[in-house]
């Protein structure tokens, strides 16, 4: 939604100011942070799996609903706060029919309008409207209604948190696309593309 054209190899580049950089360093240590995350969620997975399978063999009930309810809450921190990084490397699914034949500044101003029109909005409306169900799970301390489930109030914090990122991450790319649009970051060479695109 909001890819940045980088400059071609070699060619000076000019960083458009200090919050987009600490705003890029921020969700890209959240990024790799999120990547061990999936490794641990695999592993809850695998568990999962084989314990319900043994639990067939075997008379020790090894399956929990603590480890379930820790595989999906492993889930969600993935999605939840991979999103702003997926921004940032600009892995988001894309609809791409005319993206792909325009230039560096043409895909700036499609970037920007999407920033300024989609993403920034909508992650101000989420924020908005899971504040009261996130507040209130804090307010009576939400757990699980299942036998050993886990907590409930820390993962949905997790909501308005990743909201936060990615409504900052948009900031950032909307800071440099406007950068790139008034000539302070160099653009791509004209007519050259990304691999995928060509």
């Amino acid at each position: 939604m909001a890819h940045t054209p980088q400059p071609p190899p070699g060619a000076p580049r000019r960083h458009p100011g200090l919050v987009p950089g600490a705003i890029d360093r921020l969700n890209g240590a959240i990024g790799e942070f999120v990547r061990w995350l999936v490794a641990l969620m695999v592993f809850f997975g695998a568990f999962n799996a084989a314990a319900r399978y043994l639990n067939r063999f075997t008379e020790t009930n090894l399956a929990s609903n603590a480890y379930l309810e820790a595989q999906w809450y492993l889930f969600s921190l993935v999605f939840l706060l991979g999103a702003a990084y997926a921004l940032r490397e600009d892995a988001h699914v894309r609809v791409d029919v005319l993206y792909g034949r325009l230039g560096p500044r043409g895909k700036a101003w499609i970037d920007l309008a999407g920033t300024v029109l989609f993403l920034i909005p909508f992650s101000v409306l989420m924020l908005w409207v899971s504040w009261p169900s996130v507040a209130a799970s804090w307010r009576v301390r939400e757990v699980s209604p299942d036998p050993g489930g886990l907590p409930r109030y820390p993962i949905k914090t997790v909501l308005v948190v990743a909201f936060v990122l990615l409504l900052l991450q948009g900031v950032s790319q909307l800071v440099k696309q406007v950068a790139l649009l008034r000539g302070t970051v160099p653009p791509a060479e004209e007519g050259h593309h990304r691999p995928e695109e060509v």
